[in-house]
This record gives structure tokens, C-alpha cells and sequence, in this order.
């Protein structure tokens, strides 16, 4: 028998997918060795309920031009698709099933989201069933002592950049074009600027 697909799951809610979601993506496929990512856009994440997020078909079509020239990295609807609320812990085991033997399957997050996993449904069953890579900031120090038996979890700094989402919307409400093609690809910067999008966001009150 053969070596098991390695497949990536790589969840937020992309509101508007950047660089920096880009490079930790292909990074990630470099050092795990990782033969696809799958971008899972959130129909809306269970952390932000009540605050504004760009539609659904949006933050898709930002997604579709921003991994369209780069066959290791797709997207899966399956959240945006479904009427409840999707917890990680739904989406892993669903994505477990779709492949099962086939596939060794990984979770990617950033180190903003692991210092919240304790809050995350059903956590330390998420930490058993697949494994997570966390990418933490260069020089960051960030915990990684939760005792869980059987956790497999693998910790990499070797994304450099650091880019926030709440400070692409700041720009594009600003209107400052130049600085936002720096931070996405140029089709998402254009798709942003021909809808408008983010022009009355109040960034007092959102997250990246």
C-alpha cells in the first residue's frame, strides 16, 4: 500500500482571504508535505455571531480568484452550504468521513485562534481526532502545553508575514488602493474595489 494523501483543512472566515492566508497555506504544504489545502469559508463563525461579515458568495468568489493559479489550493462550500451553524468539530468529522483510508487529514490555525481553543465546542475531542498544525509568529512565544493525551500537534513559525484582515478593510474603506494591492492579490483588490465592500466597516468593532 501506498503513502496516505496528506490534505489540508484550513477554516476562518476569509472576510477578505489576503496574503498572508495565501503564504501560510503554501508554506504549510512545503514543511507537512501537504498535497492540497482546503480553504473552508465559515457561513458565519461561531465567534463573531452579531458582527457584520461580507456575504457568503463574496468572500467565495475573493477566495476562488485569490487560489485560482495554484493547483494545490482549493475551496470546499461545505460550510457556506449548510443551514446550521458549523462547529470545527462538525466539519472534521464530516471531511473524516468523506475520506476515510485514504487521506491523512490536518487542521491549520493561527496562534490567535489556539489561545482560544479551550472555548472551541468539543475541544479536546477535536485535538484526538486530526492533526493540527498551529502557525505562531516569529518571535511569538505561544502556549503549547495543553494536556491532552494523544493530541498531535505540530507548531511552525516559518510564515513571516503578518497581516490582519482588520487592517485591509481599514484600507480599503479608506479608499487606499495602492497599500491594499500589497497586502491581496490584485483580482481580490479589484473585486474589493468594484463592489465597494468594507466602505462603512467599523473596525472598532471587528477582528481579523
Amino acid at each position: 500500500m501506498g503513502a496516505r494523501k496528506r490534505i489540508a483543512l484550513y477554516g476562518g472566515t476569509f472576510d477578505p482571504v489576503h496574503s498572508g492566508h495565501l503564504e501560510i497555506a503554501r508554506k504549510v504544504s512545503e514543511l507537512f508535505e501537504i498535497e492540497k489545502v482546503l480553504f473552508i469559508p465559515a457561513q458565519v463563525a461561531p465567534h463573531k455571531v452579531g458582527r457584520p461579515v461580507t456575504e457568503p458568495i463574496h468572500r467565495y468568489a475573493m477566495l476562488a480568484l485569490a487560489t485560482q493559479n495554484d493547483p494545490r489550493l482549493s475551496i470546499s462550500t461545505f460550510e457556506l452550504e449548510s443551514p446550521d451553524r458549523r462547529y470545527t468539530v462538525d466539519t472534521v468529522e464530516h471531511f473524516q468521513t468523506k475520506l476515510a483510508g485514504s487521506t491523512e487529514l490536518f487542521f491549520i490555525m493561527g496562534a490567535d485562534s489556539w489561545s482560544e481553543i479551550t472555548t472551541w465546542r468539543e475541544w479536546e475531542r477535536l485535538l484526538k481526532i486530526i492533526n493540527h498544525i498551529v502557525v505562531t509568529r516569529p518571535g511569538h512565544e505561544v502556549d503549547q502545553s495543553l494536556p491532552v493525551p494523544d493530541a498531535r500537534v505540530f507548531f511552525t513559525d516559518a510564515v513571516m508575514k503578518d497581516i490582519s484582515a482588520t487592517s485591509i478593510r481599514r484600507l480599503a474603506a479608506e479608499g487606499r488602493v495602492t497599500e491594499l494591492i500589497q497586502l491581496v492579490p490584485e483580482p481580490v483588490a479589484e473585486y474589493i474595489r468594484k463592489y465597494e465592500f468594507y466602505r462603512d466597516t467599523n473596525e472598532t468593532q471587528l477582528n481579523s
